[in-house]
């Protein structure tokens, strides 16, 4: 298992945090997915390295940025 932590700005709330999760969760190899809203955190536990784009889209789609 792998575990990938993504930084995330415009995330202000419990509502924010759950749309991240949810979109983040759909990516296939995805077990878990945590926010930390203090620090602007998402952190992925997958079965093997995440493609960082997928992962940028999923977190648009949920109307929020990747932070590279």
């Amino acid at each position: 298992m792998t575990r990938t932590t993504f930084a995330v700005s415009g995330m202000t709330c419990e509502h924010c945090a759950a749309s991240v999760r949810e979109e983040v969760e759909e990516l296939p190899g995805v077990r878990s997915v945590e926010v930390d809203l203090g620090r602007g955190s998402v952190f992925v536990a997958s079965d093997g390295v995440l493609d960082v784009e997928r992962v940028a889209d999923a977190v648009r789609t949920a109307g929020y940025e990747l932070v590279r």
